[in-house]
């Protein structure tokens, strides 16, 4: 896939891209980054537009992806390949994380620790490969969701920064697409055809982030801008220390 094939569908969605790298300076020159490449439609369109933006950015900095293998048999065939059409090196991190974490301890709520274990290994691997900067597929509606979920569950607002640097592993996390909704990136992501790898985890759609995102879309159907308004919100009220000021 080249990089001019992106052109007929949307550069709204590059637009959006470089507009939070300007905004919390994501992309710097000479990053190496690391895409988490889970091989969902969220993290597969992040690796072929940070390989569009590499090419058309003014800046120099180089990408590559990383996929964390949670022990369920995925195969990765497709997966190589598209890296390789790409250009991009592509690694993939043997574990066990999966069937560790439902069939040996049974958790009740695995979610969260899955996640801190995925995090953990993909962000240790970085640092152990000389990659300054892992660059990770969550979008607008991820943002929302989770302030919600943090409301909801815990008593807090907050959500995750479009950029965090991380002391223990000396990498700092970047979500070049949380200005970009999950619709048009569904959208884009059938568009190009993009290689999918099937999510196999017990979890998968029965999880307190279902719900949250069941919950966003009934509001939706009252308040057709309420996602626009929330991160507006959250743009003023939480971002703000991360913005980048001329």
């Amino acid at each position: 896939m080249k990089a001019k094939d992106w052109r007929p569908y949307n550069k709204d969605l590059f637009s959006k891209m470089r507009k939070a790298s300007r905004d919390f300076g994501l992309i710097e020159e000479n990053d190496n980054i690391v895409v988490g490449l889970s091989g969902g439609k969220d993290s597969t369109l992040l690796l072929y537009a940070m390989v569009v933006l590499a090419r058309t950015l003014p800046c120099n900095f180089s990408v590559r992806a990383v996929t964390l293998d949670m022990g369920w048999g995925n195969d990765y065939t497709e997966m190589t390949a598209f890296c390789e059409q790409l250009g991009v090196p592509f690694e993939i991190i043997p574990s066990e994380i999966g069937p560790l974490i439902f069939n040996e301890r049974k958790e009740k709520n695995p979610c969260s620790l899955c996640a801190r274990m995925r995090r953990g290994a993909i962000n240790n691997w970085a640092h152990d490969h000389g990659c300054n900067k892992v660059a990770l597929g969550h979008h607008m509606d991820d943002v929302i969701e989770t302030l919600l979920m943090s409301l909801f569950y815990e008593g807090r607002l907050q959500t995750f920064a479009p950029r965090a640097y991380l002391t223990r592993s000396e990498v700092t996390v970047i979500r070049p697409m949380v200005y970009v909704a999950e619709a048009d990136i569904t959208r884009i992501g059938r568009a190009l055809k993009l290689p999918l790898i099937v999510n196999k985890c017990p979890a998968d759609g029965h999880t307190t982030r279902s719900e949250t995102k069941d919950l966003l879309s009934s509001l939706e159907v009252g308040n057709p801008r309420i996602k626009e308004r929330m991160m507006s919100g959250i743009e003023k009220n939480l971002w703000q220390p991360y913005k980048i000021t001329e």
